[in-house]
């Protein structure tokens, strides 16, 4: 047991804490007087401030580093976002745009359509295009309207161009149309500027009628335009068939072979128009009016088709001139 009068080191060690930290606060009051009263310790803070900045830079580089890479990978996944929304709406406007010019083209076909019927005052009706046959063998329409809507089998098929057809059979709902470019078909033209009277045929392609038999003496001219003659009372005369692009003799050196191209865009478009009335044939054709073959199971047969004064059935070839039996 310690005896009375005497401290413990403990106690000595309060005492000790007790007078340093008074001392530490008269140093602060002193200090902070001084400083109030002279402002002294001011260039040493400063001066502490330029010694220490590059430690608090030090010690502030990891966080700084650390947030610089949470924005750049925020940022990242925000562009990255934005990327995607902007090229999936730009394929929905260019697929929008893609549309409307197509429905811009379509106008325009369906208004050359209707200026050609209007400029010439043609009865017409306008028929969409379902199907298109263009076999070197067999050159087909298939077209969007049929006994329904009126039509008819030996109906002249134009477009804006010229002559597209005729139709040669007629169901219900849907109506084939014969290509005047078919191997079989056969349509009377006429030089519209000399006025001479021939017979253009099919070749089995889209951008090509043939014309044989051509005599030397003949007023034809590459670039002639050709429309039909009316001839035979099955095409309306004074449409457009086409151009002359070439004239070569043939075999025998007699006769000459022109080469057509067709003035309708036979492999393109979405519409024609079918002539609600075929014109009756003038007085001095009378006697030669197409024959009318029975309808049949086949399409080919039951349809007409001119060749010069007489008629071909479709579905047999078009007996072309010869230039053996010239005289």
């Amino acid at each position: 047991m310690p005896a009375l009068g005497t401290h413990s080191p403990n106690r000595q060690g309060e005492v000790v804490a007790t007078l340093r930290l008074l001392g530490y606060l008269a140093l602060a009051v002193l200090l902070i007087v001084l400083d109030h009263r002279g402002g002294w310790l001011s260039g040493m803070r400063e001066q502490a401030g330029l010694v220490v900045q590059p430690l608090w830079m030090a010690a502030g580089w990891p966080g700084r580093a650390v947030r610089r890479v949470y924005d750049d990978a925020g940022t990242l996944a925000q562009l990255t976002a934005d990327n995607e929304r902007l090229r999936n709406e730009l394929l929905v406007s260019s697929a929008r745009i893609t549309r409307l010019q197509t429905l811009a083209d379509d106008n325009v076909r369906l208004r050359a359509l209707l200026g050609a019927a209007q400029s010439g005052g043609l009865d017409v009706q306008l028929a969409p295009i379902l199907d298109i046959d263009l076999d070197p063998a067999r050159q087909r329409l298939v077209l969007d309207a049929g006994g329904n809507q009126g039509v008819r089998v030996g109906q002249s098929v134009l477009d804006a161009g010229g002559l597209v057809g005729q139709v040669i059979e007629v169901r219900p709902l849907h109506a084939t149309a014969l290509l005047l470019t078919d191997p079989a078909h056969a349509v009377p033209v006429m030089v519209a500027r000399s006025q001479v009277r021939l017979v253009a045929y099919g070749e089995g392609r889209s951008d090509l009628l043939r014309i044989p038999g051509i005599p030397l003496s003949t007023d034809v001219q590459v670039g002639d335009e050709l429309v039909t003659s009316g001839l035979g009372g099955r095409f309306p005369p004074g449409f457009p068939v086409g151009t002359i692009t070439g004239l070569e003799p043939d075999d025998s050196g007699a006769f000459l072979v022109g080469e057509v191209e067709p003035a309708a865009q036979l492999d393109r478009g979405r519409d024609v128009l079918l002539l609600r009335q075929v014109p009756s044939p003038p007085p001095e054709d009378a006697g030669r009016l197409p024959r009318e073959a029975p309808a049949a199971d086949d399409p080919d047969e039951g349809a007409v088709l001119p060749q010069g004064d007489g008629e071909v059935a479709a579905g047999e070839p078009a007996a072309r001139p010869d230039a053996e039996d010239a005289p």
